[in-house]
């Protein structure tokens, strides 16, 4: 079968791998749709990401559907032919947080395309892929494997809603308008926000996250004082902030818009922050972390196999696997694409 092997960075190859077996508890995945997440980019521009680096020969991809070609004899939640969202988390589910129901903070987490153990996790970017029972989630069978292959990323948006608590009636920012900030969007347009904002330093992102349920938008580079003249009266108008682009200035330069009291939940990662921390005390923010998912992965694929959201206006293209180098760095150029998926049908 094909597959997408990163070697180090700008080396990504498509190279031939074995298929690997079936056993009685697993289920066989064709591959249809594979979406480049900004860790697969990390790991092609930079070879890894903080200390992480890529030691070995790394096959790519978590953002991955398709549908089940064959499944093992004890197996009786999917069957072949069923379309499926893979949920590329594997804990062990004997842990100390796997125990206290956080899965995602597992101690023996196995996270498909992730070079943070050695050897590291093979990822979803190849042609057929063995799971575990319980990664394949089943969908309705008229659902696209572009839109299934969502379920990953927007379950990251919905685990960083519930850190945020209850967002009925909010008023809601979303710093950095990528695919997880217009998905936090979705995210809390889904929970019931009654006002969300969402801002960039370009416009390129702007019209989707209000096509996708912000009802503001902002570039912060192009009208930096905009938020603040809009926003920022009686120390703050957001109830709600989620820092989705992991930019130090994106978080503090909200400080003075979000309210006393108001919770900022940071989803980007950015690598070392400097805090005005007089502001945190004296605003009394409730500043949290918010990572990977857990039960989300459900409900993520619920909401698409409902119809409850349409999240094809982020898909920016869709190229064939064999042009997996000119799909990462599309993928890269933020200024012409959203979200790239590698085609593997």
């Amino acid at each position: 079968m094909r597959a997408v092997v990163i070697h180090a960075a700008k080396d990504l190859r498509v190279e031939e791998r074995p298929v690997p077996e079936l056993g009685l508890l697993d289920v066989r995945v064709r591959i249809e749709a594979g979406g480049i997440c900004g860790s697969d980019l990390h790991y092609y521009q930079h070879g890894g990401f903080g200390t992480i680096r890529v030691r070995e020969p790394m096959i790519l991809g978590h953002e991955i559907a398709g549908t089940v070609e064959a499944v093992g004899g004890e197996v009786s939640r999917v069957g072949p032919g069923d379309r499926v969202a893979v949920n590329p988390s594997r804990a062990c589910g004997r842990c100390r947080y796997c125990q206290a129901g956080q899965q995602q903070h597992c101690t023996d987490m196995l996270f498909y395309g992730s070079a943070m153990r050695f050897p590291h996790v093979q990822g979803g970017f190849r042609d057929v892929l063995v799971v575990e029972e319980r990664q394949a989630v089943k969908l309705p069978a008229h659902v696209p494997a572009a839109q299934a292959a969502f379920a990953e990323p927007l379950s990251v948006c919905l685990h960083a809603a519930k850190r945020a608590g209850p967002l009925l009636g909010k008023r809601v920012l979303v710093t950095g308008s990528g695919p997880i900030g217009v998905l936090t969007v979705v995210a809390a347009k889904a929970a019931g926000a009654s006002e969300i904002v969402a801002t960039d330093v370009v416009d390129g992102p702007l019209p989707t996250a209000l096509k996708m349920g912000a009802t503001g938008a902002i570039n912060v580079m192009a009208e930096p004082e905009r938020l603040k003249a809009e926003y920022g009266a009686e120390k703050g108008a957001f109830d709600v902030m989620f820092e989705a682009s992991g930019n130090q200035h994106a978080l503090t330069g909200a400080f003075d818009v979000v309210r006393p009291g108001g919770v900022i939940v940071q989803i980007g990662v950015g690598g070392n922050f400097t805090l005005p921390m007089n502001v945190l005390v004296a605003k009394e923010f409730d500043l949290r972390g918010s990572f990977r998912f857990h039960e989300e992965f459900d409900w993520a694929v619920a909401m698409i196999g409902s119809g409850s959201v349409d999240l094809s206006p982020l898909l920016t293209a869709s190229i064939p696997v064999e042009r997996a180098v000119e799909a990462f760095e599309l993928a890269g150029d933020k200024s012409r694409a959203m979200k790239v998926q590698l085609a593997f049908a």
